[in-house]
């Protein structure tokens, strides 16, 4: 099969197609010809060698497509099905092993597929740990980004009233997810108190610098976590999610019950050809896209 890999670190020029030997599924899970793979920023700081210092290293953690062989004592799903997951590392490629798998929902095709296991299953361990419940206010504060608008949603199933900070430009389609937007920037916590005078938790998914307001406005750095500022976290006490800590992997099971009645929505910015790998790195990079990346392949 072919798989897009890099055997030093640099610029997108260092990704390559390569022919690997096919992927086997071990037990509990399957293989999958790949027809979608998300594209993330670990995959560019990976390449830059500024996470793993192995080489040469394949990319890709979420991909969506065609079940073509199962592991041993697999019996949920059978070959043909279409199934979304995480793969162990390996899934921008022509085939991948699943190792946390759901159906893909009926309405919904595999890009879109492809584009929610890191987000969904991101955002809704983020809103575990927080202890997000109905009939309270949570700040999100970056609620215009891929997990932002993901927590956004999953936080109003809950029952969660919700306020998102985002640009001017993108109100619009944060009040459409079902948040109050307020603009981020100076004078943010006059805005949110504008709204509602505080807020029972809070959520930093932008990394943005404003622990200090977000601590403020939910009374407590108890109440609040980021999953984009570490050395923030550790100098105002504030909680750091990172998978680590355990995941939130029973949310891909469960997203299909909100797609199908229309309460969750999946934004697509661009999509690419896997031999286009090196241009969704730049893209990616430059930061000008709303909505995620994805590559196509089969």
């Amino acid at each position: 099969m072919q798989a897009a890999r890099f055997s030093r670190f640099g610029g997108p020029e260092v990704l390559e197609l390569v022919e690997l030997p096919d992927p086997v599924p071990g037990p509990g899970e399957v293989r999958v010809a790949v027809r979608a793979a998300g594209v993330n920023a670990s995959d560019w700081k990976k390449r830059q060698g500024r996470m793993d210092q192995e080489l040469p290293q394949t990319l890709g953690y979420e991909a969506a497509g065609v079940v073509d062989r199962l592991g041993e004592g697999v019996t949920d799903v059978a070959a043909g099905d279409r199934v979304f997951g995480f793969s162990a590392g390996a899934a921008q490629a022509e085939l991948t092993v699943l190792v946390h798998y759901a159906p893909i929902p009926p309405s919904l095709g595999f890009a879109e597929a492809a584009a929610l296991p890191v987000a969904v299953e991101t955002a809704a361990r983020a809103l575990d740990q927080l202890g997000v419940q109905d009939g309270e206010t949570l700040l999100v504060n970056g609620a215009s980004g891929s997990i932002g608008r993901t927590a956004v949603q999953l936080a109003s199933a809950r029952g969660a009233r919700v306020i998102g900070t985002c640009g001017p430009g993108s109100h619009d389609r944060v009040r459409a997810l079902g948040a109050e937007p307020v603009t981020y920037g100076d004078g943010l916590a006059e805005r949110v108190r504008g709204l509602a005078g505080g807020v029972d938790r809070a959520l930093d998914v932008a990394g943005s610098g404003v622990l200090p307001e977000l601590i403020e406005l939910a009374a407590g750095p108890e109440r609040v976590l980021t999953i984009a500022d570490f050395a923030g976290a550790q100098r105002y006490g504030v909680r750091f999610s990172r998978g680590d800590g355990g995941r939130a992997l029973y949310a891909l099971g469960r997203i299909g019950g909100l797609v199908e009645s229309g309460r969750f929505e999946v934004p697509i910015g661009r999509t690419f050809a896997l031999a286009d790998i090196a241009e969704a790195h730049r893209v990616g990079e430059a930061g000008q896209v709303r909505g995620k990346l994805i590559l196509l392949a089969g």
